[in-house]
């Protein structure tokens, strides 16, 4: 078939009397710019949504990547190759010939590009680095992130996908739609939270819950080892109906805020993730927790804490009783404030 179109396209430039000559045209033609592998170089291109195939045939051969834009469109044509582009980010080379680099160009064979999600981050600083990085545009992403019909969508619980683009390291390729992107995140957080549940028969949370008490968790500490007793913590006040009393959540549900939670935040009725107003969990997660907190909350510390205080150095001290957590409240927090 592909020696029959080479025919065909031979004859229609030059009919059948310069078939021949016609023949050594096109091989020329479609041949690699580099003359031998010593010559040859490597270049990256981009196929961005939308573009034509005959504007990009043009500007790989104004550029020098291509020796003959007329017989990339009549072999694209030929091997009906003109409208299969795909939009991503290329690595390419002179060494290879124009139908090589077509079949790159339509195959989706992209170059793709790491970015690292932290945990604790969330979706707008998930935004911010992937616009960072020229791997989605932050207002599109975030429209997906926060439309109400995305947790649907996409199998998760919440009002929101907050807490459900899972941190890890990605590799995406430039161009990619933000839904995919969003997907590939929700998918991962769905494979690891059902890898760590299913050890666990009798856990007892569901999805949403699971995601927000796991990010309250990741948002409280930093130190691994304590991930555990925090998760405790929370896990033994929701038995008890306490109000769990964290400032994460607070501080989640300030628009702007600055950085200094004050008394003001902490009454305020009207932020629905203020857990000094609200018993139980806030309406959804508050970030996006790593793995080690969401199996924190699964396999939790045997302890009977209900209270701790930062100790100003990452860690925390736990109590049992409010007398007791008043005690190390004055020892770390007051006695530091007063000097």
């Amino acid at each position: 078939m592909k020696r029959l179109a080479i025919a065909l396209v031979v004859l229609l430039v030059l009919g059948a009397g310069g078939a021949g000559a016609g023949w050594l045209w096109l091989q020329r033609a479609l041949s690699p710019v580099a003359e031998s592998e010593a010559e040859a170089r490597e270049f990256a291109y981009a196929v961005e949504p939308g573009d034509s195939f005959w504007g990009v045939a043009a500007e790989l051969e104004r550029d020098g990547m291509i020796r003959n834009a007329r017989a990339a469109r009549w072999f694209a044509q030929s091997e009906d190759m003109a409208s299969k582009l795909k939009a991503g980010e290329y690595r390419l080379s002179t060494a290879q010939s124009t139908p090589e680099l077509l079949e790159a160009l339509t195959r989706g064979r992209v170059e793709t590009h790491s970015v690292v999600i932290p945990e604790g981050f969330r979706a707008t600083e998930i935004a911010a680095r992937l616009d960072a990085a020229g791997l989605a545009d932050a207002d599109r992403f975030l429209t997906i992130v926060f439309d109400p019909e995305s947790p649907a969508n996409y199998g998760v619980e919440g009002p929101t996908l907050e807490g459900y683009l899972f941190p890890d390291t990605y590799r995406f390729a430039r161009g990619l739609p933000e839904e995919r992107v969003v997907r590939a995140m929700v998918d991962q957080f769905v494979a690891v939270r059902d890898e760590i549940i299913a050890a666990e028969p009798d856990f007892a949370l569901s999805m949403r819950e699971h995601a927000t008490l796991a990010s309250i968790v990741e948002k409280e500490t930093g130190a691994a080892h304590e991930r555990p007793l925090i998760a405790a913590v929370f896990l033994n006040r929701l038995k008890r109906k306490m109000k769990l009393q964290t400032d994460p959540t607070v501080i989640y549900g300030i628009k702007d805020f600055d950085g200094n939670i004050k008394r003001i935040h902490l009454e305020d009725a009207s932020n629905p993730y203020n857990t000094y107003r609200i018993r139980g969990l806030p309406p959804g997660p508050i970030a996006s927790a790593g793995r080690e907190a969401l199996r924190a909350v699964v396999e939790p510390a045997n302890t009977p804490y209900l209270f701790f205080v930062s100790k100003n150095d990452g860690t925390h001290v736990f109590a049992r009783t409010n007398a007791e957590h008043e005690r190390n409240v004055d020892e770390y927090q007051r006695r530091r404030r007063r000097r």
